[in-house]
């Protein structure tokens, strides 16, 4: 079950990025939308997502979903799970790079998706070809990662609700999952 674990110490990196100053600008490259969409949530009916209202698990799902999928991406059936107890708490969601016809524009695309939803671009980082993007929405901070530039397709979100009372439970989930 090394897959759980992985995807947990993701989630504290997330969890981690969430908390280092978050001024809505890009460390590298520069990003000027940073911030432009903040009246996407109420223009796409809400989702949980006005003030003082959390979204879950299933509704970042669903976003993350339709999103990857109309941007051309399928679920990678094989990606990472997460344990029952961290449900509501955490997502991810593995595109199948290899089957998309443009991994990087499906990755663009899906992520200019996801701010018209409300999800607003809080840091991007490039290197290598590689691309990750921080965007948060009501509570929840989403690692958006494309490194489908070399011969390795990996694009891979995964999203974890700050609260923490979720902290908690991925705390719980990773300590009673066995690595291999």
């Amino acid at each position: 079950m090394r897959k759980v674990s992985w995807v947990a110490a993701a989630a504290g990196v997330v969890l981690l990025v969430a908390g280092c100053g978050s001024e809505g600008g890009a460390d590298k490259g520069g990003s000027s939308s940073a911030g432009s969409s903040s009246a996407g949530a109420s223009a796409t009916g809400g989702s949980g997502s006005s003030d003082g209202e959390r979204l879950t698990g299933a509704v970042v799902t669903k976003e993350l979903t339709d999103a990857a999928t109309a941007a051309g991406f399928t679920q990678d059936a094989s990606g990472e799970q997460i344990p029952a107890e961290a449900k509501d708490c955490m997502v991810s969601w593995t595109a199948d790079a290899e089957k998309a016809k443009d991994p990087a524009k499906s990755y663009a695309d899906t992520v200019a998706t996801l701010a018209k939803g409300g999800w607003n671009e809080e840091r991007k980082t490039e290197q290598g070809g590689s691309v990750i993007k921080s965007l948060k929405k009501s509570g929840w901070q989403l690692q958006a990662s494309n490194h489908s530039a070399g011969p390795l397709k990996l694009v891979m979100f995964v999203a974890v609700d700050s609260s923490p009372e979720c902290a908690a439970a991925l705390t719980a989930a990773n300590k009673a999952t066995p690595s291999s």
